[in-house]
């Protein structure tokens, strides 16, 4: 049973305990992200969850990982939209060490200028790898056009121009309004003892700001656009999206089942459609981006040169048969048990857990109990598709993005 405790720093601590497994999955999540920072600070989030692994005033940054190994951990972290995680998984004897571990490099950091140095090379690296591979390139292309001049739009990783803007002034700076302890929840799955890792967080987080500085936006209207890189590449990639809708909307339910029948699984109708019948695309998927205020759905095909007019089209007839149709009785019900018990699977991983009710907790302020998931899904009607399918089907209004071999006129492709 999920278990949720303020804790009298301002801190939610949120624990799911499961005595018969032996080992316990601890993250610290942070209410910031690419959405939080402007042109000047672009990409400071992913910088400082990258120094947070550098050095503390206890431990290098040899020692921070020796720490780990010698408990026998595994420990990570990741930046996004809205959200940066800190997270470890050991025996469960040993889960306080490595709670211990986290909160110093959370809290006594010291974001040593030479160490910020040679970690901006690396990330200017990483920066590199993803425009080196043609994939994650389109995509991260898509997510910042269909978000256009808002802060999903915003780039995780920002660029080599951005990083080298940030010095540890500035980085110190974010660190102190963003890392604040109203803006932190505390999400550990597992076995382990619920009131000993309430007390060590307790005394720890004190030094951290009380609340978070925020910054108000005001939400711009989608504006279609498209991008088209040209390289030289054997396939051609092309990413459509349109707005979609939140993790808090009604229609959220619908839509990860509209998404599983038209494209989220190898019997969906763009799979089974495009590439096995028709042998278009080696890979064609959709997928839904939800945030906690708004959301886009995308659609991704890796084709030849000679085959994206035809891979267009067809994906134009897909979004056109389900916006008209709606979906079968047939495929709502294998929808509902592959989601089911993809969710369900989810449940028997600590780290999944983990992962859920930290997120749902920092960013909904809610965590839902498997019951009334499964339930909502259950309630999923042909209606309720249809009119998701309504939101997401004009094809003509997609924005799109490609990285190709081959120049070619997208805009025409999709607005004709």
């Amino acid at each position: 049973m999920v278990k949720t405790v303020k804790l009298k720093c301002g801190t939610t601590l949120i624990m799911d305990k499961t005595d018969y497994v032996q080992s316990a999955a601890l993250g610290i999540w942070v209410r910031t992200g690419a959405a939080d920072e402007n042109d000047s600070v672009s990409g400071v989030s992913h910088y400082i969850e990258h120094m947070m692994f550098k050095g503390t005033d206890n431990r290098t940054a040899k020692e921070i990982a020796s720490d780990v190994d010698k408990i026998g951990g595994m420990f990570n972290a990741f930046t996004g939209k809205e959200a940066t995680c800190y997270y470890i998984k050991t025996l469960s004897s040993n889960i306080y060490a490595g709670a211990e571990i986290l909160l110093d490099m959370l809290t006594g950091s010291r974001f040593d200028q030479e160490e910020m140095d040679k970690e901006r090379k690396v990330i200017c690296e990483e920066i590199k790898m993803v425009k080196d591979s043609p994939d994650d390139d389109v995509y991260d292309t898509i997510s910042e056009l269909v978000a256009s001049g808002n802060p999903l739009g915003r780039s995780i990783l920002g660029t080599p121009e951005s990083l080298a803007g940030i010095d540890r002034a500035k980085l110190t700076a974010y660190y102190s309004e963003k890392y604040a302890r109203d803006s932190i929840v505390i999400a550990v799955a597992g076995n382990f003892d619920e009131e000993r890792i309430a007390e060590l967080f307790e005394s720890r987080l004190t030094s951290l700001r009380e609340k978070k500085v925020t910054q108000d936006f005001t939400l711009k209207p989608y504006r279609q656009s498209f991008d088209v890189k040209v390289r030289d590449i054997e396939q051609t990639h092309i990413c459509l999206a349109t707005p979609g809708i939140s993790m808090a909307d009604d229609k959220y339910y619908a839509f990860v089942l509209m998404n599983s029948i038209f494209g989220g699984s190898m019997s969906s109708r763009l799979f089974q459609n495009i590439r096995e019948e028709k042998g278009l695309a080696y890979t064609v998927c959709s997928m839904n981006v939800f945030s906690s205020y708004t959301g886009f759905f995308s659609i991704y095909a890796g084709v030849a040169h000679d085959k994206a007019e035809a891979t267009l089209d067809a994906v134009r007839h897909e979004l056109e048969m389900l916006k008209k149709d709606g979906v079968t009785a047939e495929e709502l019900s294998m929808a509902k048990e592959q989601v089911k018990s993809s969710y369900i699977f989810g449940l028997e991983n600590i780290n999944s857990r983990m992962f859920s009710i930290g997120k749902n907790k920092l960013l909904l302020d809610k965590v839902y109990s498997p019951e009334e998931v499964l339930s909502e899904f259950d309630k999923v009607t042909q209606d309720d598709i249809k009119q998701a399918a309504e939101l997401i089907g004009d094809y003509s209004s997609y924005c799109a993005a490609s990285v190709t071999g081959t120049d070619f006129d997208l805009e025409r492709l999709i607005k004709r």
